[in-house]
């Protein structure tokens, strides 16, 4: 090629040629996010490509071979030592390439392709009572080829190994664009013309081994977690040349994976999972070589930091189950008789105590407990990498509470017996450095998962970090241990192999290297030929950006916010939370939480991304944000993509002309506010052709009925029928869209609190600013809502109830973080959801009304995210609805985004993963759904069928007809 054939463009040319149809994204919105995965670091590609088929594959290679540009193969990004990041071309396999080829119930065998994710295998095989054994705590987004890339292992790897153990064969494109496949027995090239490459790199691979059997004998395989270097002992005469597991485990760097034939595993009969707790993680894993004689499939620990973390962000309820302690086990046993395994664990626990060094323990019983007692385990790393305020008790190892903390020497292992004397010494170390970690893991398996509070963002902060890493090495190695134990040594620990191995184990690693890959072009910098540790960090220091959120949680500001994703991934999931519905509706990296996140710290360094608040790139990528803020609860490190989205709006179109629908919706309260005076002839406008011309112009879709407006005559109407005469505990705040849209829900929500021993005393008039802040006109939003608190912050402490579940959370979260004032926090105290209110101040007598058994519920993204512990589930639960049957999704609406005419299809996308499924199997069941938007997307798409959803003040309200489904 011609040096003007190297660069993005000449290469994507050159694509087009060889692959029609192959994508290649060259542009800085695409290529952005790809800079990074869930490491410290940051190298931003020339192109990203998404390979549909494995002769795309070979064409990115032959292509970038010609071109001399190096190419690093994806997964899910989830990397915690930077092996899926590279200058060249990004494969991202997990877009197209996520098909399961095969399922062989009677081989107990799958072939998927790279892409396929955990969990969706595991879902595929569990019909048939199987199971892929390895499971990382990122099995929701992690992909088959990620796991290969880095020999994965995951929560019960005490019983199922590495993924390692667990391939048959590989289908490879090796670097020159040859196809073959690797199995137990060596090398087979899929194409018979290409017989004699094959057969020369396998006679290379054999001379390899046989000129280094001492060094591959006496220094590989010693313990069950040896990740790091490369896995040539499967290559000794005595394993069979089993090249196949021999390339698990190279993170990328000598073939790319296309395909796996993967074997299964027998799905357990039973289960019993102990929680155990201790004064400190040395304390727990003392215990460890005892617990593991009674051969369980999981020993998991962590430190009261995360715990203490995962409950302040979600609850006290996110929680439980766990005994008192600083720091805990989890035990799993299995068998096939669920009695046999509960005494089995019940003996465990006698024999623990008897040992003395427990604190407490107990055999969880609860499904529910032990749903969310593994949900904080698997949150482990997120939650680790931003720990919130606990009043300096988070962290058993004495680190300030609420600081940020890094991978990079997240992925130790140590023989199991060795691990209490490993962790004792390790906390030295850190100590010796001023450093502090919040430590978690698989003690089972002797590997530890910690996150350092290091510096990487200051020149003397990485000269501390080389320093300690240096060290940690050492103090593994003399441990009799592994710099990686499943996440690969990427860029992380590469450099650090030379401490742990001979030179003539070194040079053997990049000899199988040059056999496959003689040109270094399959992610180079990784495992052989390593990139300095320190280099291209991703962390630097930055200046302050000028916003109009004060970000109170955040030091450094927005700069500080953005940089709170840490690539974990976990808004890439499917299923599990509410987080992110964009991206379940895509598949898009850059309309996941993860993808924008990126793309605004891209933003902030002003380096590939340009062009700053004006940035094109940034703005489609937020464009299918649906402000949901589900991210700032279900993200493990609490990004709050909407917040940052009305920042970037009101920064972006400063002074410029805004999209229709900003005025349109975003002063929706205004409008409405008037339309209440002639409601009756301004529904009757909307619903003719006009309405239909005046939806057009104001950029609303013409594919939904506008609702209809209520007089203000409704609203006073419903108010004056809930009068008790009774003194008022508390002021119910009549928001915008209640006032304009559904005013019963006032005369209900009143009724019921009064009932409930909670009078209130109407306050009508105000604003929360809602559709302001949505649509990014911060500085109107600031003028509405510093008069409502003006308003509001009159020396009455009562109780706020907010009918709408969305202006509760704006009043609760919004307000005091755009306005920053005391009076502002001040009334944000006050605020209670209609939930909140009766979960928290109904009188203890109280009885509702007879309820159904059964129901179906939308529960308003904002509720879900803001009010922790106080969500509509629980408290239907509690006052006797036997089955909630909770559409666990955003319902698509989400205020202002599904009206946009440009939205209108990514909103039914949405609510058909959760929403409308239900609603299509309703069978006249009541609906119940608090937020305005919910119910209007329920009309949308069952009201034709006569449903309509209930508030929950109306199902409570014992004046109010229950309306279902019409047969």
């Amino acid at each position: 090629m011609t040096t003007a054939t190297r660069g993005p463009a000449g290469l994507t040319a050159r694509l087009a040629e060889i692959a029609p149809g192959l994508r290649v994204e060259t542009g800085p919105g695409a290529t952005g996010p790809y800079a990074y995965d869930a490491s410290n670091y940051r190298v931003p590609p020339r192109a990203v490509a998404f390979p549909r088929t494995a002769d795309d594959v070979v064409a990115v290679l032959r292509a970038c071979r010609e071109a001399g540009v190096p190419v690093t193969a994806r997964g899910g990004g989830t990397s915690m030592a930077g092996n899926a990041v590279g200058a060249g071309v990004v494969l991202d396999f997990s877009r197209y390439m996520n098909r399961i080829l095969d399922i062989d119930v009677e081989a107990r065998t799958a072939r998927v392709e790279s892409g396929v994710v955990l969990d969706v295998l595991r879902a595929a095989t569990a019909s048939h009572g199987l199971d892929f054994g390895p499971d990382p705590s990122s099995h929701s987004r992690c992909t088959l080829g990620g796991m290969i890339g880095n020999d994965a292992c995951g929560n019960r790897s005490v019983r199922d190994g590495r993924t390692s153990g667990h391939v048959e064969a590989l289908e490879i494109v090796t670097a020159d664009g040859v196809r073959a496949v690797a199995d137990h027995r060596g090398l087979h090239p899929v194409d018979p013309g290409d017989a004699g490459l094959v057969a020369r790199l396998e006679a290379d691979l054999r001379r390899l081994v046989e000129e280094n059997l001492e060094p591959i004998r006496t220094e590989l395989g010693r313990i069950p977690r040896q990740v790091s270097g490369y896995q040539l002992h499967h290559l000794l005469p005595e394993n069979g040349f089993d090249l196949a597991r021999a390339l698990v485990g190279t993170e990328g760097t000598c073939a790319v994976v296309t395909a796996a034939t993967v074997r299964l595993v027998a799905t357990a009969q039973a289960s019993a999972l102990l929680t155990l707790g201790y004064d400190d993680v040395v304390e727990a894993a003392e215990d460890v070589p005892e617990i593991l004689r009674w051969s369980p499939s999981a020993v998991e620990g962590m430190d009261e930091a995360i715990v203490a973390t995962m409950r302040a962000r979600r609850g006290p309820e996110s929680v439980t189950g766990l005994p008192e302690g600083r720091a805990w086990l989890y035990v799993e046993l299995e068998g096939d008789d669920q009695a046999s395994v509960t005494a089995r664990a019940a003996e465990l626990l006698d024999t623990l105590k008897a040992a003395g060094r427990m604190t407490g323990g107990r055999v969880v019983e609860s499904a529910a407990e032990r749903r969310s007692l593994w949900r904080v385990r698997e949150d482990g790393a997120g939650l680790a990498a931003r720990l919130v305020d606990d009043g300096g008790t988070a962290r058993s190892s004495g680190a300030e509470s609420g600081g940020e903390s890094w991978p990079g020497w997240e992925d130790a292992a140590v023989a199991p017996g060795n691990l209490a004397a490993y962790l004792r010494d390790f906390r030295e170390l850190l100590a010796s450095h001023g450093l502090t970690g919040v430590l978690y893991g698989h003690f089972g398996a002797g590997c530890v998962h910690v996150r350092v509070d290091f510096d990487p963002a200051s020149e003397a902060g990485q000269t501390a970090m080389r320093r300690f890493l240096t060290e940690a090495a050492a103090l593994v190695v003399e441990h009799g241990g592994t710099l990686s134990g499943e996440h690969g040594d990427g860029r992380a620990r590469s450099e650090l192999l030379q401490v742990m191995y001979s030179h003539r184990m070194i040079a053997a690693f990049a000899a199988f290297k040059q056999v496959f890959d003689p040109d270094g072009l399959l992610n180079p910098g990784v495992v052989v030929d390593p990139a300095p540790l320190d280099a291209d960090l991703a962390l630097r220091e930055l200046p302050l950006v000028d916003t109009s959120f004060t970000f109170p949680h955040d030091e450094d500001g927005l700069a500080g916010a953005v940089r709170r994703c840490v690539g974990i991934g976990r808004c890439r999931s499917d299923a599990g939370g509410v987080m992110c519905p964009s991206y379940r509706a895509t598949g898009e990296e850059n309309h996941s939480t993860r993808g924008r996140a990126r793309l605004l710290q891209e933003l902030v360094r002003g380096e590939t991304v340009q062009d700053g608040w004006r940035s094109t790139e940034v703005r489609d990528a937020l464009d299918l944000c649906l402000s949901c803020k589900a991210c700032s609860s279900d993200c493990p490190v609490g990004v709050d993509m909407a917040t940052y989205k009305a920042e970037f709006l009101h920064q972006h179109y400063k002074g410029r002309l805004r999209p229709r629908s900003h005025y349109s919706l975003g002063w929706l309260p205004l409008t409405s506010a008037v339309a209440g005076y002639a409601a009756r002839p301004v529904n009757a406008l909307l619903r003719g052709p006009l309405g239909k011309l005046l939806a057009r112009l104001g950029g609303v879709t013409t594919r939904r009925r506008i609702p209809a407006f209520a007089s203000r005559h409704a609203l006073r109407r419903a108010l004056r029928t809930a009068r008790t005469g009774e003194p008022a505990r508390a002021l119910l705040f009549v928001d915008s869209f209640t006032r304009a849209f559904r005013p019963e829900v006032a005369g209900a929500a009143s009724r019921v609190l009064a009932g409930a021993g909670i009078p209130c005393a109407p306050r009508d008039g105000l604003c929360c600013g809602l559709t302001w802040v949505s649509t990014g006109q911060l500085g109107t939003a600031r003028r509405v809502m510093s008069r409502t608190v003006a308003a509001l912050d009159d020396g009455d402490d009562r109780p706020i109830v907010v009918a709408e579940p969305s202006c509760a959370a704006a009043l609760e979260r919004d307000v005091p973080e755009l306005l920053g004032t005391e009076a502002a926090r001040r009334v944000a105290d006050r605020v209670h959801t209609f939930t909140g209110a009766l979960t928290e101040l109904a009188d203890q007598g109280w009885t509702p009304p007879p309820l159904p058994e059964t129901l179906v519920l939308q529960t308003h993204c904002h509720e879900y995210a803001g009010f922790k512990g106080r969500r509509p589930a629980d408290l239907l639960r509690r006052l006797g609805v036997r089955d909630v049957d909770e559409a666990e999704g955003c319902c698509g609406l989400a205020g202002n985004f599904g009206f946009e005419a440009d939205h209108y299809d990514t909103s039914v996308a949405v609510a058909d993963l959760a929403l409308k499924p239900r609603l299509d199997a309703l069978k006249g069941r009541t609906v119940v759904a608090d937020g305005f938007s919910c119910a209007t997307q329920i009309d949308h798409l069952a009201g034709d069928r006569g449903v309509r959803a209930l508030h929950l003040a109306e199902l409570l309200d014992p004046a109010a007809d229950l309306p279902g489904e019409t047969p």
